[in-house]
């Protein structure tokens, strides 16, 4: 680990001032770069001392300027459109690149590294991202991603996604299916129901007719019986 003096307050690592260990690839690649700290070294640790009242008021003159800038951002909403699956599936994703680019035709000015996504946007939607202006200073925007800008009119309106063109007719094709099928279900059961009736009924006269004809066997024979016996 190494550790360094922050020049400014340094989100999630601490305030202006503070000696912080971090590792040493963020410190080189990052915040070193960036004149967001230096290493703490003792003719560093002097230095941040004799320099401490300046870099206050240098850091408070830069916060006043990122809150008036902040007022440009008040209910900013730029629309990204972006070909999607019927399904709101980007193919690609919005990254911060992409949304500083949509600030910067909205006419405010704003870098990338400005642009805090925790993750690239990869669906439909209507999308809340954070902008740092200054350690001290974040505002939010909304990112309208949509396969078109009428699209985008309509996901504003609604507060939410639409549907893709033609999948609310699918939907309604499918639920009218689904009724149908369930009014054809009682009249197939009656259908059964009557059928059965039906082959009960015949089984039943069958059966009556099969027992007359024994009978009327049984009393010929009984009859034929009693001649002979006569005789």
């Amino acid at each position: 680990m190494m550790e360094v003096i922050l020049l400014e307050r340094v989100e999630k690592l601490g305030q202006m001032g503070d000696v912080v260990k971090v590792k040493p690839g963020y410190a080189r690649n990052y915040l070193l770069p960036q004149k967001m700290a230096l290493r703490a070294t003792k003719a560093n640790r002097a230095y941040f001392d004799q320099q401490q009242t300046h870099l206050e008021a240098a850091n408070l003159e830069r916060r006043s300027e990122a809150e008036a800038v902040a007022r440009k951002f008040e209910g900013l909403s730029i629309v990204l459109v972006r070909q999607a699956s019927d399904m709101g599936q980007l193919y690609g994703s919005i990254r911060p690149q992409d949304i500083a680019d949509g600030v910067n035709d909205a006419g405010v000015t704003l870098e990338h590294k400005q642009v805090k996504l925790d993750r690239p946007i990869k669906t439909i939607g209507l999308h809340k991202v954070r902008i740092a202006l200054h350690p001290e200073v974040a505002v939010e925007i909304t990112a309208n991603v949509a396969r078109s800008e009428a699209e985008a009119e309509l996901q504003a309106k609604a507060g939410m996604p639409v549907p893709a063109p033609g999948t609310e007719t699918e939907a309604a094709e499918d639920e009218d299916d689904g009724e149908d099928r369930a009014a054809e279900a009682p009249a197939a059961e009656a259908k059964l129901e009557n059928a059965g009736g039906e082959e009960s009924g015949e089984g039943a006269g069958a059966d009556a007719q099969t027992g007359g004809e024994a009978d009327g066997d049984v009393k010929e024979e009984g009859a034929g019986g009693a001649g002979k016996t006569t005789d």
